[in-house]
């Protein structure tokens, strides 16, 4: 006789099903792509053998590709689920901080100068940029989230303040940033385009080796501040009622957040919708149990961006079709729903 309750049933499977479409997900993206490759093939890589060409399709690109995707949904997904608890504002993502703006902003500088002040020698030209495109965007998205919350607190932590303000900068560096990229004509614009619209176009083990330390920072941290993440949903005098540091401990859970999305935004460009839509979508299918819907959101975030990298390589063959509009395409829907079903 099972001795499980209703309930505790209801938590397993809560998390059993997205867990299994994630795991298909994963195998689909390994299994399948431009190139056409025997499953022998593959199951022979992934076991340590296979030919020359088979490992290179599968273990130099294919997977660092997936992986990559899977660490940047999270990434994305789990800051918009921080930033939307304590600002307690259900549209809440990471361009509500000017995260992504100003990461776009850092990308075209950078770009920009490169064009214009490196050597004529072509390969320094185009590949060093390239490498150290993630480090730059990561730089400025973490800077202009900082930048925000400075302004918030000069005088008192306001919630409304820190949205306002957020909204008005990244509005400007967005600005800035279109008006860089339109003035200075055809070089690099191709790149630029791709990272904005959201790509894991060779995307390799270097990009994991970036993301990994933001990923295993926050593994350590969340858990530190979960009771942190219970109190903070709450006004600043009730949750200082409970004996807590309100001020500290919204510093800290907002740099686990930066720190998350200008990574994610830097390794594969800006996607709006994960961090906006997949919390709601965990909301939905654990309710208000946080314990469940972190790790819920960590899951839905890494299969959202595998399916979308899938389905575009798929539809798009060669000529890929950027992760962001298939998330949008997939997202803008999907929000209008949930915001529906919980209203």
């Amino acid at each position: 006789m099972s001795l499980a309750t209703p309930r505790s049933a209801r938590r397993k499977g809560v998390l059993i099903l997205p867990l299994t479409i994630s795991a298909l997900l994963l195998i689909a993206s390994v299994f399948l792509g431009v190139v056409d490759l025997p499953a022998k093939d593959i199951l022979a890589v992934l076991v340590g053998g296979g030919s020359d060409d088979a490992d290179l399709i599968i273990g130099t690109i294919r997977i660092p590709r997936i992986v990559t995707g899977m660490l940047a949904g999270a990434h994305f997904a789990v800051a918009g689920l921080l930033l939307q608890a304590i600002t307690r504002n259900p549209l809440a993502d990471p361009t509500i901080l000017g995260i992504s703006q100003g990461a776009t902003l850092t990308v075209a500088i950078f770009l920009l100068f490169t064009v214009y002040g490196a050597s004529a020698d072509a390969h320094t030209l185009y590949s060093l940029p390239l490498r150290w495109l993630p480090l730059v965007a990561s730089v400025g998205g973490m800077a202009t989230g900082f930048l925000v919350f400075w302004i918030a607190i000069r005088n008192r932590l306001s919630l409304l303040r820190l949205t306002l303000s957020g909204i008005a900068i990244g509005a400007t560096l967005h600005a800035l940033a279109m008006g860089m990229i339109a003035g200075w004509g055809s070089a690099r614009f191709e790149i630029v385009m791709q990272w904005l619209s959201g790509s894991l176009y060779a995307r390799s083990w270097e990009h994991v080796i970036f993301l990994l330390p933001f990923t295993v920072a926050a593994v350590i941290a969340l858990p530190l501040l979960h009771r942190s993440l219970d109190m903070l949903r709450f006004e600043e005098d009730v949750a200082r009622s409970f004996g807590l540091s309100y001020r500290l401990h919204f510093s800290l859970v907002l740099l686990t957040a930066c720190g998350l999305a200008a990574s994610a935004v830097g390794t594969v460009g800006p996607l709006i919708f994960v961090g906006l839509v997949v919390p709601h979508l965990a909301h939905f299918l654990a309710g208000r149990r946080f314990g469940m819907v972190m790790p819920l959101t960590v899951v839905l975030g890494a299969s959202l961006v595998t399916g979308a990298d899938l389905a575009g390589r798929l539809l798009g063959q060669a000529e890929e079709i950027p992760i962001g509009v298939i998330t949008a395409l997939a997202g803008a829907p999907a929000l209008l729903i949930l915001l529906r079903r919980r209203s």
